[in-house]
């Protein structure tokens, strides 16, 4: 069956273990000898024509052909029966070509039609019995049974014999092998085919004129017979060198003086003879002559085109400065290709998958350096280094003139050239480019005139990428083009002390703004870079506002987590989705929260932005590891669950074990996370808590395991006076102590004894009339400061009372960028007084961050930022102090 020919992997250990895997040779198509990766698999009984061994069995044949090929017509010529040793050699080899007739019925050979390698058995027969079986069986049979077979008139000893020449098709076959084979010198594998064909031609020359002689009638009018007298009973060898010497003379054309021919028959021979040599001496001239003129063309073509390049320069009067530049390059590309240097020329002739792996070889790491293409996907930078082509400079040549229009830049490759600035009227080295370097970038990217002439200062070699080309690949990749874009402003940026670099700086951005940059531009790029004219730009353009990176995020994500309002809200007018999520699960309502961005979540939320559409899980874990409450308490505001448990079972309960904070455990539990939820790997909170040794968290689950999730008195539900506030558990009746009988109140036990001798100190005494007389002017102190909170941890267990409110205060107006963080007094003038103590100048009137002026202390809560104010100041001061309060 035919046995496609397939791409393989099997390395030389497979193909020791395993026979039927042979690599195949060139013999399928001329490659020059090289040999191919490609294996064949073959049935176990059929051997590959391919296979070594048997490439091996072929070569031992050759040296037997070599040796019929001198016997058969030594044999008929001057032989007339057996003689013992030189037949018992023809009988050994004809036994070797014996064998191979057998080898043959097991050998695949190849389809020329398909290309396909055959290992039936039965159409390797077939093709063998019709083609050359017959005359390979005839030229086996030994001579003596040969002389049985044949009539008497035929029974000439070496008669049969030269049926024997028909195996010097191998040599033919080896010889056209050799010449394709690069490990063999093409010339000399040529001059010894003609020195083969001309000593086969003489042999058998000599030999058929000496038969000529012996079996003639009369010996004396033979041409060996006129000037050799009973020239049979010479020697062998005496009569064999004169058959020789005549035909080697007459194949030169110079004998006849004395051989020559006497009866016509040796008449008719040496002239069909010298006829044949006419051909011969014709095939053999007209070889050396190709082989020798080959050697000398090149040499002849570059003295041809030197003196066209001199004529034309001196015609058209050139500078000398740019004729020793025209008749340098053409000397390179001389020296280039006469050693083997055919580098583009080489590429060019091959497949383009072939060239576009060789280029990925040889100049992907250096492109991958090249500043302009960090970060930039691999797919981009493979196409890239296909399309590039690589060219040698000789020194002192130009590559970039200023000023010229911009088709193609430049990567140096070897070698290191100038970059000249001609502006002054001089020439200026404004820096020296070298390996991995990049010349003409910026004329291309900003299609502007080249800002520099790039000259070489020794002999390089560069990569050159036509503008045409680099920007059609970078609009199938247009992420990549931002980060390209990125990546020419920083460095433009590091050349900010250059003022022409300053100024194409400016002129970039500027460019970009207006969106007349022809690189391809994401709306990522715009949001980054804070430019929300370019955005528009692009959004009016017709650009997806909800196109994704290859993580999912979107432009809105960045916009929120960056907290750019503007950016926001352009993309939600041009239909961005608020609740679009990336492959973590983020929403842009989660980035705005995260990075406490309050317009912009408010103004995500008016747009029906929700965290819902997100991974909870992933959020709340995030706040956990964060050890945010606050961010907690806003996933619960904005309706999102903190019991919700990631992608791989774990909660944020099971962080905030890990990190070991108490409050956050306390908090999480509050609100209903399971400490018996158990992830992937098994853990639950209880097993880490316990693993990790956080003894407090520990005692917090045995209690409100031995407590009960519903026993006691249970919390009421949380009430909040405005819906913007977080979430504040109440104080249950009049006691903002948590009962006995709650989860959290037999943590309380132990410091019982400890309290109550604090209380019936002075200190404690004091602060009893104190918080009853602060108690008594503030009727929502109960529902603002709810229950108190424990800390534990440390160097022990600590009550920390939440219900005693406290503000930050600050005062811009005095240059005081420190704040201070006071007790809530009971009255507006006294949170005054204590203003103006702390900052030394006369407060009178406060405000919140946002400039709302504060009438009553009442509308005060716990943890707000009070900004102080004089008499004068109105409420435009309030929005200057809350930018002075957010710079601090």
């Amino acid at each position: 069956m035919p046995v496609p020919i397939m791409c393989g992997h099997e390395t030389e250990r497979d193909l020791s273990r395993d026979g039927s895997h042979y690599s195949l040779s060139s013999g399928i198509l001329p490659s020059l000898g090289g040999r191919s990766n490609r294996r064949v698999k073959l049935r176990s009984s059929i051997v590959s024509p391919y296979d070594r061994r048997y490439r091996t069995w072929e070569t031992f044949l050759i040296i037997l052909v070599i040796y019929s090929a001198w016997v058969s017509p030594f044999e008929f010529g001057f032989l007339e029966n057996s003689k013992g040793p030189l037949a018992l050699a023809d009988n050994i080899v004809n036994a070797f070509f014996a064998v191979d007739i057998v080898l043959t019925f097991f050998v695949a050979y190849l389809d020329r039609t398909t290309y396909l390698l055959v290992d039936d058995h039965r159409k390797i027969a077939v093709r063998y019995l019709t083609s050359w079986f017959i005359l390979d069986v005839a030229s086996t049979i030994p001579s003596e049974i040969a002389l049985r077979i044949l009539p008497p008139s035929l029974r000439s000893y070496g008669f049969f014999n030269m049926l024997r020449l028909w195996r010097l098709r191998r040599v033919s076959a080896l010889f056209a092998r050799l010449e394709k084979d690069r490990s063999f010198n093409y010339f000399w594998v040529r001059c010894a085919k003609l020195i083969c064909v001309t000593l086969f031609a003489v042999h058998c020359a000599g030999c058929f004129y000496y038969l000529l002689a012996a079996r003639y009638h009369d010996p004396s009018r033979t041409w060996i017979g006129a000037s050799m007298a009973a020239f049979l009973e010479r020697s062998l060898w005496d009569r064999y060198v004169t058959s020789m010497y005549w035909s080697i003379t007459t194949l030169t054309t110079v004998g006849y003086g004395d051989l020559h021919a006497e009866n016509t028959g040796e008449m008719i021979f040496a002239t069909v003879y010298m006829l044949f040599n006419l051909g011969l001496t014709a095939y053999l001239i007209g070889n050396m002559t190709n082989l020798v003129v080959h050697g000398t063309s090149r040499t002849r073509r570059y003295r041809d085109t030197i003196q066209a390049a001199t004529g034309f320069a001196q015609r058209n009067q050139i500078p000398e400065r740019l004729q020793e530049q025209m008749v340098s390059h053409l000397s390179l590309k001389f020296r280039t290709d006469s050693e083997g240097l055919q580098q583009q020329e080489i590429l060019d002739s091959l497949p383009k998958a072939i060239r576009s792996s060789i280029s990925h070889y040889l100049f992907y790491s250096l492109v991958q350096q090249v500043y302009l293409f960090r970060g930039v996907s691999h797919d981009l930078l493979f196409q890239l280094v296909s399309e590039m082509k690589g060219e040698y400079f000789p020194p002192r040549e130009d590559v970039i003139l200023q000023n010229e229009a911009p088709t193609d830049f430049y990567i140096l490759v070897t070698g290191s050239a100038e970059l000249i600035d001609h502006r002054s009227g001089s020439e200026e080295i404004v820096r020296v480019a070298k390996k991995g370097d990049l010349v003409g970038e910026i004329g291309i990217l900003c299609y502007r005139p080249q800002l520099f002439t790039v000259r070489t200062r020794s002999l390089c070699q560069l990569l050159r990428l036509n503008r045409t080309v680099f920007l059609n690949l970078v609009q199938s990749n247009v992420g990549d083009g931002t980060i390209i874009i990125n990546n020419l402003l920083q460095y433009l940026k590091e050349q900010m002390d250059d003022p022409l670099m300053e100024g194409l700086l400016r002129d970039i951005e500027t460019m970009l703004t207006r969106g007349r940059l022809e690189l391809p531009l994401t709306l990522s790029f715009a949001v980054v870079r804070g430019d929300d004219l370019l955005l528009h730009q692009l959004l009016r353009r017709g650009l997806d506002p909800n196109e994704s990176d290859n993580n999912g995020q979107t432009s809105l994500h960045i916009a929120a987590s960056k907290g750019n309002e503007h950016c926001v809200r352009l993309l939600l007018d041009f239909g961005a989705d608020p609740n679009s999520a990336d492959s973590e699960g983020s929403v842009p309502l989660w980035e705005a929260i995260l990075g406490k961005h309050e317009q912009v979540v408010k103004l995500l939320i008016d747009n029906g932005a929700q965290l819902s559409p997100g991974d909870m899980g992933h959020f709340a874990c995030t706040a956990a590891a964060q050890n945010s409450i606050e961010l907690l308490e806003d996933i619960i505001r904005y309706g999102g669950d903190v019991k919700a448990e990631k992608k791989d079972g774990s909660t944020a309960l099971h962080r905030a074990v890990c990190e070991g904070n108490l409050r956050l455990a306390e908090f999480l539990i509050q609100h209903g996370a399971d400490m018996d939820k158990p992830d992937h790997h098994g853990w639950t909170p209880r097993s880490l808590a316990d693993q990790q040794g956080h003894d407090e968290i520990k005692a917090l689950f045995d209690v409100v395991k031995a407590e009960g999730p519903n026993s006691g008195s249970p919390l009421p539900p949380p009430v909040r006076r405005f819906s913007s506030e977080p979430i504040m558990p109440p104080a249950v009746g009049d006691d903002i102590r948590p009962s006995s009988s709650s989860p959290f109140g037999a943590l309380e036990k132990s410091e019982q004894a400890r309290r109550e001798n604090f209380h019936n100190s002075l200190f404690g005494i004091i602060s009893a009339a104190s918080f009853s007389n602060r108690q008594s002017h503030s009727g929502l102190l109960s529902t603002v400061a709810g229950p108190p909170r424990h800390v534990i941890g440390g160097g022990g267990q600590q009550q920390q009372p939440t219900n005693l409110q406290r503000v930050t205060i600050s005062c811009p107006e005095r240059r005081d960028t420190s704040a201070k963080l006071v007790l809530l007094p009971d009255s507006l003038q006294e949170l005054l007084d204590i203003g103006s103590k702390k900052f030394g100048f006369a407060a009178g009137k406060a405000f919140t961050k946002d400039g709302a002026e504060i009438d009553d202390v009442k509308l005060i809560r716990d943890g707000d930022h009070i900004v102080l104010a004089g008499d004068e100041s109105g409420r435009s001061n309030g929005h200057d102090s809350e930018k002075s309060s957010q710079s601090t």
